[in-house]
């Protein structure tokens, strides 16, 4: 009945504290009340309460006792989900509903993205496992599939809709041969991998993937955080992991947590406002106005050349040892307007701010931001993207975007820049 919540601190795994549902609502999983303690031997040397040391944004490190009529918001962001929530549902012989949560997060959240794990998950590394070649990988053969999935290193596809391929957390040892994340000891971990396939069998699926890697260099081209660059090989898309890094010979795990889970939305699904996300942003990040800009400028990106699954899951806050909260580097960020599942615009203004979807207001955008910047100095610097939206089809091309997905999105580009030249008669 309870689940220790773990936390790595400079390369160390510590227990932080304890979860525990409300009895009776363990059927309701995470819609259930539950009760979330730090362990007194963790807050007394944290009393300075370090960002990086929460479990949660909004969880300081104290004696407090915190109750919640739902599952604390972190947690979702450690519990399987999409893909890899069926993949243990499957393993587990369970039922996929609302019942399954709590077993869900005690067998499958022991190895997540970020410095959090559940204890009683944890599953022991492998041990002398050759591990697998690049092509095996991108083959799927058999093997490293019920390998990857037994070592639970298959996640959530990119919307936690039902028709999502999986994507594998892997790593490579020092002989350059891959494995599932969690199965080598951590020093012998050379680098650490997310690596996806399409979400469906359709071309569009594929093309979808493909350009993937080229539209992260639009966003670099574009003044955007980002990581290394991606690779496309053979249908499969291997992405350089922003939250583990190797330190004087040591994996370091970054706090990572969603803007989902820092506005304290416990649920999936919901269709989030980009003015509650900023909000969060004015009130954990360390240089809220950078952040707030950089959220901005993504935004900017993702109406101009359509990336509709602009979720709240698909931005996340990094939080470093020396205390530092940022926005991390862009992720998740594809033409998905070509999905053939018809992704829609997931993150929106508002009604007022956004009167039509993927055509924001960005005047009213600008005002909104008031209380925490100036209205004008905002307009200004929405304004300063005018000539880089404009230059976006010539950008795509230089960044190697296929021309099919050019086509799609150069009316768009141009509705934007109108946007924002209005925007600056305000």
């Amino acid at each position: 009945m309870i689940a220790t919540i773990q936390i790595s601190i400079d390369g160390k795994w510590i227990t932080a504290g304890t979860f525990e549902p409300v009895e009776g609502d363990i059927a309701r999983g995470i819609t259930g009340g539950g009760l979330f303690e730090y362990d007194m031997d963790f807050v007394l040397p944290h009393m300075d309460d370090v960002p990086v040391w929460r479990v949660g944004l909004r969880y300081p490190v104290n004696f407090e006792l915190y109750r919640s009529t739902k599952w604390p918001a972190f947690l979702l962001d450690i519990l399987p989900s999409g893909a890899g929530r069926r993949g243990w549902v499957r393993r587990l012989g369970l039922k996929n509903n609302e019942a399954a949560d709590w077993q869900l997060l005690l067998n499958g959240a022991g190895n997540p993205p970020g410095n959090l794990r559940v204890a009683e998950a944890v599953i022991p590394p492998a041990g002398s496992h050759p591990g697998f070649t690049e092509e095996e990988i991108i083959e799927k053969k058999a093997d490293f599939i019920e390998y990857a999935e037994a070592r639970g290193a298959v996640v959530a596809g990119a919307t936690d809709v039902a028709g999502d391929a999986p994507k594998f957390l892997l790593v490579r040892d020092r002989k350059r041969r891959w494995h599932p994340d969690g199965a080598l000891e951590d020093r012998h971990v050379l680098d650490c991998w997310l690596v996806k396939f399409p979400r469906g069998k359709t071309e569009a699926d594929l093309t979808v993937l493909r350009n993937e890697a080229p539209y992260y260099e639009v966003a670099r081209s574009f003044g955007i955080r980002t990581g290394h660059p991606l690779k496309f090989i053979e249908g499969a898309l291997f992405i350089p992991r922003f939250d583990r890094m190797i330190q004087d010979g040591r994996l370091i795990r970054h706090g990572l947590e969603t803007l989902c889970s820092v506005a304290g939305i416990a649920e999936y699904g919901r269709r989030g406002e980009h003015s509650v996300f900023c909000a969060a942003i004015t009130d954990f990040a360390t240089g809220k106005e950078v952040e707030l800009r950089e959220y901005l400028r993504r935004e900017i990106l993702n109406v101009a050349l359509r990336n509709t699954d602009n979720h709240g899951r698909n931005s996340a806050f990094l939080k470093y040892p020396d205390g530092t909260v940022m926005l991390s580097p862009l992720y998740d960020f594809a033409p998905m307007f070509l999905d053939p599942e018809g992704i829609p615009r997931a993150g929106r203004w508002g009604k007022e701010l956004e009167p039509t979807p993927g055509r924001p207001d960005w005047g009213k955008v600008a005002e909104s931001f008031s209380p925490h910047t100036n209205a004008q100095e905002t307009r200004a610097f929405l304004v300063s993207h005018l000539e880089a939206v404009e230059r976006l089809p010539e950008t795509m091309r230089k960044c190697r975007v296929e021309e099919e997905v050019i086509e799609g999105v150069a009316g768009r580009c141009a509705e934007i820049a109108t946007d924002l030249r209005e925007a600056g008669k305000g």
